[in-house]
């Protein structure tokens, strides 16, 4: 109802509704902006309530919360604003984004109708034994200082472990898992238990690398996202591509294994030498 209420306000009079978020309604491009946004609004609630693929409409209502959001910064930056109705709407926007959110991954836990698939691979050069790669990835709590999307793991003594990870939005992802296959050098494989957040499996395997320049580490991860493909989409849309987020994992991991810590540029908040420092042990030479 609220997609529908703010859709029909927004195509009735849209320059009210910019002057309600504190940016100046005199040109046209906004206003017809502003009308598009309207009728994706009517979309969007037309969807919800027609009672087909729910979780799915929510999440892209999700989508176009982060396009609000953004659309409305640019705004205030381009044009100019009033602070205090900027900050309002702005406040008002991040709460129904919140909102949505919460509401979208309740529905996908209860449907199975967008809960499709996804995949992400990743591959990596460490110039270390494979004994040595394989005993660093097996301490899963420090996982969490190479992930960057990881907040942390907890092992236990039955052998299972329990995960939680930055989701959609800034909103948080939790989930128990066990390994199902563990060959010392050679593989590590998982899989979530059930109700997980984000149900995944995947596996992690060393191979020696050509021409005898260390270890070869290969990620593959299935993982079905909350809200499905739709949910994945909106991750896209908040710059969390996972096959790159892998990635960017994998190369940090290279760092802590080869150096001790990841490595960070001068011009980073933080600076390279108050880098995120590991502890460091021995390295044991390549065959």
């Amino acid at each position: 109802m609220l997609s529908l209420a703010l859709g029909a306000a927004e195509l009735a009079a849209p320059g009210e509704v910019v002057r309600l978020v504190g940016l100046r309604e005199d040109s046209p491009a906004v206003r017809t902006v502003t009308c598009l946004y309207g009728a994706r609004e009517l979309a969007h609630g037309t969807g919800i309530l027609s009672g087909h693929s729910t979780a799915g409409w929510v999440w892209s209502r999700v989508a176009g919360d982060v396009l609000d959001i953004a659309t409305v910064m640019a705004g205030a930056r381009r044009m100019g604003a009033a602070p205090a109705r900027l900050g309002s709407a702005l406040a008002a926007l991040a709460g129904v984004t919140v909102a949505d959110v919460a509401i979208a991954r309740a529905l996908s836990r209860r449907s199975d109708d967008g809960a499709g698939e996804c995949r992400a691979s990743a591959a990596v050069t460490v110039n270390r034994s494979r004994s040595e790669t394989y005993r660093q990835w097996r301490d899963l709590e420090r996982l969490p200082e190479f992930m960057a999307h990881l907040r942390s793991v907890t092992t236990e003594e039955s052998g299972r472990s329990h995960w939680e990870a930055t989701g959609p939005a800034g909103s948080t992802v939790r989930w128990d898992a066990e390994i199902v296959e563990d060959r010392e050098g050679e593989e590590i494989s998982w899989r979530s238990l059930e109700g997980a957040d984000v149900e995944n499996t995947g596996s992690v395997r060393f191979s020696d690398a050509a021409g005898g320049r260390g270890t070869e580490v290969v990620v593959d991860l299935r993982y079905r996202p909350p809200g499905g493909r739709a949910g994945a989409v909106v991750a896209k849309l908040l710059g969390e591509e996972p096959n790159q987020q892998l990635r960017d994992d994998l190369r940090r991991f290279k760092q802590v294994v080869e150096v001790g810590e990841v490595v960070r540029s001068e011009g980073s908040p933080s600076g390279q030498s108050t880098g995120q420092q590991l502890a460091q042990r021995p390295a044991e030479p390549v065959a």
